[in-house]
């Protein structure tokens, strides 16, 4: 038996997120899917990051245990001829037997993508949320400052999460245009349900001039969901690496 890392990119547009659910198809369920019907065995992955619906990825992780004599190498050539084209597995490698991507230390990139114009541009609206309200992306900027460091992000966590704790830290935000996309960029040691979404809303008010940059201080230590802003759209996010470390 030996045990295999998958660094997948897909486009989540068609899927009801990374995990497996009874009335949807999702990335998970179709590595497992493929993967049994390559090596004859029955499959199931287990992920990094469990993205939600609609959300992308650059490098997301999945591992799983096999019988196979294949070179680990191989794996990623024999999938990529047998996924759907919206899923590509980007390399694939042995790992030792008792590693667990959400159990070892790890860096985790997303990007938020804003398309902030007077019109949608059609290419852009599966990739970037689309807002003709103007943004200051200095306003956000300066939001966004507050965010950084080991913090109690249960403001920015949705309802319903299985998290023992809602305590993480966040390397760096950063936010930037480029032409007519705002971009959030931020990495993390990990992420609560919905965090960067809801992160991405708060910095929109932030951009709108609902919201004065300071009060980001001030919703952190309220604890309280209810006081940060929106769950932004699915669609503009995009998980862009993993790093083990």
């Amino acid at each position: 038996m030996k045990r295999i890392m998958l660094t997948v990119a897909y486009d989540g547009t068609s899927y009801c997120g990374w995990q497996v659910q009874r009335n949807g198809n999702t990335i998970e369920g179709e590595l497992n899917r493929v993967l049994s019907e390559l090596l004859g065995e029955d499959i199931r992955v287990t992920g990094g990051s469990r993205t939600d619906s609609g959300v992308h990825a650059l490098g997301n992780v999945a591992v799983f245990d096999t019988e196979a004599k294949m070179p680990a190498e191989k794996f990623s050539y024999a999938l990529n001829q047998r996924l759907p084209e919206d899923i590509r597995i980007q390399e694939s490698r042995q790992v030792p037997p008792d590693f667990h991507p959400r159990r070892c230390f790890s860096k985790k990139t997303y990007e938020y993508r804003i398309y902030n114009a007077e019109f949608p541009m059609p290419v852009k609206r599966l990739y970037a949320y689309f807002t003709y309200v103007p943004l200051d992306e200095r306003r956000m900027r300066e939001a966004a400052a507050f965010l950084i460091g080991e913090h109690d992000f249960k403001s920015f966590c949705s309802a319903g999460t299985a998290a023992e704790s809602t305590v993480r830290t966040i390397y760096d935000l950063q936010v930037c245009r480029e032409g007519e996309e705002i971009v959030i960029r931020v990495t993390g040691n990990g992420f609560l349900y919905n965090m960067v979404r809801i992160i991405a809303g708060t910095l929109i008010e932030a951009g709108r001039g609902n919201l004065e940059p300071a009060e980001v201080k001030t919703i952190l230590e309220k604890k309280d969901r209810a006081c940060a802003g929106p769950t932004a759209p699915a669609n503009g996010l995009t998980l862009c690496q993993y790093q083990i470390l």
